[in-house]
């Protein structure tokens, strides 16, 4: 074979062993990860005299395995998420292929079994090909699927082995790996050597359904070896493998509860130990169940990833991903767009989330030619899909985590993917199989859509989904249930309109939820020339083909630390719903579907004007799974203020993913509206001084009509403000852009004309218009200053349109320049996090602190962010220096920057942000929403800002 053709086949690797389970066995395994010799070239081409064990490879690097070279200096990540970055004829790919050699020298342990010895590699992208000692063992194909190779003859049991691996960057499998991410390689997931005893066990194959009706479960557990025994312990289980055991009563496995039973499966010379779960998944009467009751998914999609080891994730990164996604109220995950880590299943078992367990499979690229030759429907490539569905469950059936089996994603529609269908469905009928671009139902058992709007969903919801040309599709498919497999798209700042999906998810039995895309920000970590650190996204590696940010659009930054929208998806997934009944009580609906509530503890907590006045406990009991209870809320003692209480449902033990009072579900209620009386008001005349007109503690100068002191301070303001950063939903790569709309309104390039400035006794009116060059159309706004005290300052902003201009509107507010040292700020109104109007349903209204610098949220790319919602009072101060207060009449939004918008909007990256000495702070009176529109739909209608008369009525005081 050539050197070029190894790589450039149709078929799947011809020398590798059967597709097995990934099993927990007591038979030797010798780990190989570690410290690798390595050689990159730029081509595959290259002489193979590196593969037997007399080359010398001094002169080589050294290479962690696993990770991907391009992490560690030798060529450049590159990102795209639909364009190949190489020409579509395959199974060609350029002679530029980038390519990785490797040698590994390790010896057997003492005490090695006699019998066979397997080699596994667990990730190799994106093909690989494979010697030890000299002696060629194989290839791989299918970057994230488990390749074995029987290792025995060519195995020195005494002295030195050197394995030694060639992989190249593009093969014949990248033109079905064209998944939305950074296109990585090497040897990236781990290495181990695998004794297999004589007479040991070769696969296990675990078949554990549970009767919801009687309680009762079934067991079979076939093995390869044949006089295997089954045993469980704790159930009495000890049998011959492949006996069917009825057991009377067992408790089931599910997200909620993931009870496990540990068992082995045993031969004279090997143990296999399992972890079973006893769950049964059925598509009945058009809905999916588990364990008899209908599931509902609150789903994310997940790719494999870290901001310095790409897809070479460890175990701690899936523990983190795990635990974060079940203290954030999420149930399931799909495994976007490949199968993960076999870890990362065990832990989705041990912790309780549903899986979708997706194959390795995307050819996304090919819509880009109209689908010419798109490998889903040519018949060269039938074997490799199949191949490909054959390892994905072969080596995953035994997790009772994984309810669904995925096709792939977004590769069109074809032959081969029925030929996959085909083979999944005979070799494991208890699961249902799900593929988002099977649109007619035809493959699949389960119907998925990507990123519909709201009103789209509901019609499915109803049955009233746009109908198929073939009447027998059109009615299968209504038949089925429907899952959300991508929605909300999380790139920056959002997802909004997250409770609207929620609402009817919750609604229509058919629609059984979704997930979310995505979980994590793909963002690769780079420091500048001078040390700053920052996520580097698609072109800062020089690609020549790439779509920029569109990699960081997941719910964790990079770093894993939870964005605003995370904590979003928290609450629109809680399973436990409290909602005012109107008559003193409060309605507990338990959402869950299999557990009640015995697991939580119901607090309260009352404040007034934020400050903690009361606290205590709620007696709600153990609601079953599914119903609702109405409990009397507490007496409460009188406050003076304005008063919510809020009632949280808490963990009331440690949980293996969350400690004792983690926080499940809450709800705030506002039970007292007073307000304490304004200080009266004694107007202070006003004064002037040239062109300086004092009114009250402030100044303004009458040639510009804005205010330039405060009391001791030097401001600047205000200025209408009605540019925002435009964020990525705004930008919109792939759905309906706000941004190119508010460009050509001129909205980032906003005139401003003094009209008039009326001065009175006590205060002055200032009229302003504000329009944008090349349009006729702009706003007036009037400001009305009143002097109320020494320390007090009234201002009224009343804008209206003169003229047409187009809406939505980025926002609508007042800007003042303040000065930097003003770094603090306290607000009485929704938080700790930002808010606008479709996102923040996580936060609450109290009394809140943060520095300027903690109010920003680091977005990967720099974008509109840090609004609080729903402001009645405001602080900008310099600790213990004094500053600013700012009231509301009306509430209002803030935001508080050490840069502007403008500045904002020019940036790439965050460490392109430089506070420029000045603090800025926006009082808005409305603000646009914020959508899903970088990949759906965009804003709904009742978040949007029309241009139309708005009003702000505030008090500044001096502190």
């Amino acid at each position: 074979m050539s050197e070029r053709l190894w790589y450039e086949s149709f078929a799947p690797p011809p020398t590798a062993r059967p597709a097995r389970a990934w099993l927990d066995s007591d038979a030797p395994r010798l780990p190989l990860d570690g410290q690798w010799r390595f050689r990159y070239a730029e081509r595959a081409d290259g002489p193979l005299d590196f593969t037997g064990p007399a080359f010398d490879d001094a002169g080589w690097d050294s290479l962690p395995v696993p990770s991907h070279w391009q992490l560690h200096g030798y060529g450049a990540p590159a990102y795209t998420n639909v364009t190949y970055p190489f020409p579509l004829d395959p199974p060609h790919v350029p002679d530029e292929n980038p390519t990785g050699d490797y040698r590994h020298t390790f010896r057997l342990p003492a005490g090695w079994p006699p019998g066979s010895t397997l080699l596994r590699l667990a990730g190799a992208d994106s093909a690989a090909r494979v010697w030890l000692n000299g002696v060629e063992l194989g290839r791989t194909s299918g970057s994230r699927l488990t390749t074995e190779f029987d290792a025995t003859e060519a195995l020195r049991p005494d002295g030195d082995n050197v394995i030694a691996v060639r992989v190249v960057q593009w093969s014949a499998g990248s033109y079905l790996e064209d998944q939305d991410m950074w296109w990585l390689s090497g040897i990236f997931r781990g290495v181990d050597l695998v004794a297999r005893p004589d007479g040991g066990i070769d696969d296990v194959d675990v078949r554990a359904e549970y009767d919801h009706v009687t309680g009762a479960g079934t067991l079979t557990v076939a093995a390869s070896a044949p006089d295997a025994r089954v045993r469980v312990p704790e159930l009495g289980v000890d049998v011959a493998a492949g006996e069917t055991v009825p057991l009377a009563s067992v408790e089931p496995w599910s997200a909620e509860r993931p009870r496990l039973y540990d068992a082995t499966v045993s031969t004279a010379t090997e143990t296999v130990r399992l972890r079973i779960g006893f769950r049964t998944i059925r598509v009945e009467d058009g809905v999916i169940t588990v364990n008899g009751r209908r599931v509902l998914f609150r789903g994310v999609n997940r790719h494999e990833f870290h901001p310095d080891r790409g897809r070479a994730v460890t175990e701690e990164d899936m523990l983190d991903d795990v635990r974060l996604m079940k203290q954030h109220n999420v149930n399931a995950v799909r495994t976007s767009h490949y199968p993960p880590h076999p870890r990362f299943l065990e832990l989705c078992d041990e912790y309780g989330l549903y899986v979708v367990d997706e194959c390795d499979l995307e050819t996304h690229g090919y819509g880009d030619v109209e689908w010419r030759g798109n490998p889903a429907d040519d018949t060269r490539w039938e074997a490799a899909l199949v191949d490909r569905m054959r390892r994905t469950v072969e080596r995953d059936k035994n997790h009772p985590s994984v309810v669904l089996w995925s096709l792939g994603n977004e590769s069109g529609s074809g032959r081969n993917l029925a030929a996959m269908a085909r083979w999944a469905r005979h070799r494991d009928p208890s699961r249902p199989l799900i593929y988002e671009r099977d649109w007619t139902g035809r493959d699949v058992d389960v119907y998925s859509r990507m990123y519909l709007n709201v009103a789209e969903v509901e019609a499915i919801g109803r049955g009233e989904e746009a109908p198929l040309d073939d009447p027998a599709l059109d009615a299968r498919r209504r038949r089925m249930p429907f899952v959300h497999i991508e929605y909300a798209h999380a790139m920056g700042n959002g997802p909004g309109g997250l409770a609207e999906y929620q609402r009817l998810y919750e609604t229509y039995p058919r629609l059984q939820g979704g997930f979310v895309w995505e979980w994590i920000d793909h963002g690769l970590r780079a420091r500048t020339a001078d040390g700053r650190e920052y996520f580097a996204y698609g072109g800062d590696f020089g690609e020549l083909l790439h779509d920029g940010n569109f990699v960081a659009d997941g719910l964790l930054f990079p770093d894993r630390t939870p964005s605003p929208g995370l904590l979003d998806v928290k609450k629109v997934f809680e399973p436990v719903r409290l909602t005012p009944t109107g008559d003193g009580g409060l309605a507990v609906h338990n959402g869950r579907i299999h557990s009640g509530l015995s697991d939580l503890d119901f607090r309260w907590v009352l404040e007034d004007d934020g400050e903690v006045v009361a606290r205590g406990a709620l007696e709600v009991g153990d609601v079953p799974a599914g119903e609702s209870v109405r409990v009397d809320l507490p007496a409460l003692p009188a406050t003076e203020g304005e008063a919510h209480l809020t009632v949280q449902a808490v963990l009331a033990a440690d949980e293996p993913w969350a400690k004792a009072g983690h926080e499940v579900a809450a709800t705030q209620l506002p039970v007292g509206v007073r307000r304490p009386a304004a200080p009266p008001a004694t107007p202070v005349p006003v004064r002037r001084d040239g062109a300086r007109v004092h009114v009250g503690p402030g100044v303004l100068d009458e040639r510009t009509g804005r205010l330039v002191r405060l009391g001791g301070w030097d401001v600047d303001g205000p200025r209408l403000q009605v540019w925002r950063a435009p964020t990525d939903n705004d930008r919109a790569p792939h759905g309906e852009a706000l941004e190119p709309l508010w460009r050509r309104a001129g909205y980032d390039r906003l005139t401003h004309r003094l009209d008039e400035v009326t001065v009175t006794g006590t205060g002055a009116v200032v009229r302003v218009r504000v329009a944008p060059a090349s349009s006729d159309g702009g706003l007036l706004a009037t400001y009305t200053w009143s002097a109320l005290a020494d320390d007090r300052l009234g201002l009224v902003v009343d804008v209206d349109l003169d003229g047409h201009l187009p809406g939505p509107l980025p926002t609508l507010g007042v800007l003042f320049a303040l000065p930097g040292e003003l770094d603090q700020v306290e607000w009485f109104g929704r938080g700790p996090g930002e808010a606008y109007p479709d996102t923040g349903l996580a936060t609450r209204t109290s009394r809140w602190f943060r520095t300027v610098t903690d109010l920003q949220t680091p977005y990967v790319f720099p974008q509109e962010n840090g609004r609080r919602a729903d402001v009645r009072w405001a602080t900008v101060t310099a600790g213990q220096g004094g500053g600013v207060r700012v009231e509301g009449r009306t509430r209002f939004g803030l935001t508080v920057r050490p840069w502007t918008a403008e500045a904002l909007d020019r940036a790439a990256h965050p460490t392109d942000l430089v506070p420029d000495g000045r603090t800025w702070l926006t009082l808005d009176a409305g603000h646009n929403g914020i959508g899903s529109a970088s990949c759906g739909p965009g804003v709904l209608p009742p978040y949007l800002l029309p241009a139309a008369p708005a009003r702000l009525d505030l008090e500044l005081r001096v502190i």
